[in-house]
């Protein structure tokens, strides 16, 4: 630990009466230094979630309230999933308007700094091969709220509402290859799509399962025009519940590791 050191007052030293006697507080770093906090050392990044400037605006309270249902969101909190979704929008939008103001954007270090950005997109799902960086300004909430985990698994068919989706993730009953996910509000990567699948140890890795073979039907049903995806009105109440039920009731991949004996 750091030994303390403390001088004379310091008021001593702003009168200017003797330079010696003002001396301020000095730490002496005696054994590991990471075991006294470094001034200005930062311990907690601060939130980059930007709250709207006004709290009452009753059109963006309705759109707000119109994607937190759309996209399944959290009951209570869902508001702030979808301004975590707007700000990281915004700081697509501002490194782009800052590209396309420059005129020499097309070589040198902004050249390199748009390629990153439109690769970065593009491996994020938010924009399609050769687009140019005006097509950034074209992303919107929805896009993004579209490539979270939640909204994949539901598009995949993996579950037939995004209620549903968030539920199984939640449970542990979706999984990245080995990965188990947890998180409704991951950003899945384009690469990471083809891996996603039911946890080996989730009782809905078997097909044979109802809940699989009643999606199965469901998915079959569907259309060409709709693009292979499971349209969430088309489920019945009694189904998402069932659904629900069967999720909490379902053993988690952590039940079915066994215990050590004592």
């Amino acid at each position: 630990m750091g030994e303390c050191v403390i001088g004379a007052d310091t008021r001593s030293a702003a009168s200017g009466s003797d330079p010696t006697v003002g001396r301020v507080l000095l730490w002496a770093f005696r054994g590991r230094s990471d075991e006294v906090g470094v001034v200005g050392e930062p311990k907690f990044s601060r939130s980059r979630t930007q709250t709207p400037t006004h709290p009452w605006k009753q059109a963006r309270i309705d759109e707000e309230h119109a994607l937190k249902e759309k996209y399944g969101l959290k009951k209570i909190g869902g508001m702030r999933e979808i301004w975590r979704e707007k700000s990281a929008l915004r700081r697509h939008r501002n490194q782009a308007m800052k590209l396309i103001g420059r005129v020499d954007a097309s070589e040198g270090h902004y050249a390199k700094e748009k390629s990153q950005l439109l690769e970065s997109l593009f491996s994020k799902g938010l924009l399609v091969s050769g687009a140019d960086i005006g097509d950034v300004l074209e992303i919107n909430v929805e896009h993004m709220l579209s490539r979270r985990l939640q909204s994949v698994v539901y598009y995949r068919g993996l579950a037939p509402s995004m209620r549903a989706s968030r539920n199984l993730i939640v449970h542990g009953h979706i999984c990245i290859g080995n990965q188990r996910m947890t998180v409704p509000g991951y950003h899945i990567p384009k690469a990471e799509e083809e891996h996603l699948q039911y946890t080996l140890g989730s009782p809905f890795a078997n097909p044979d399962h109802p809940f699989r073979m009643d999606l199965d039907e469901r998915r079959l049903s569907v259309s060409e025009e709709e693009g292979g995806h499971v349209r969430e009105d088309g489920a019945s109440e009694e189904f998402v519940e069932k659904i629900k039920k069967d999720a909490e009731d379902a053993p988690t991949v952590d039940d079915t590791i066994p215990k050590e004996v004592e």
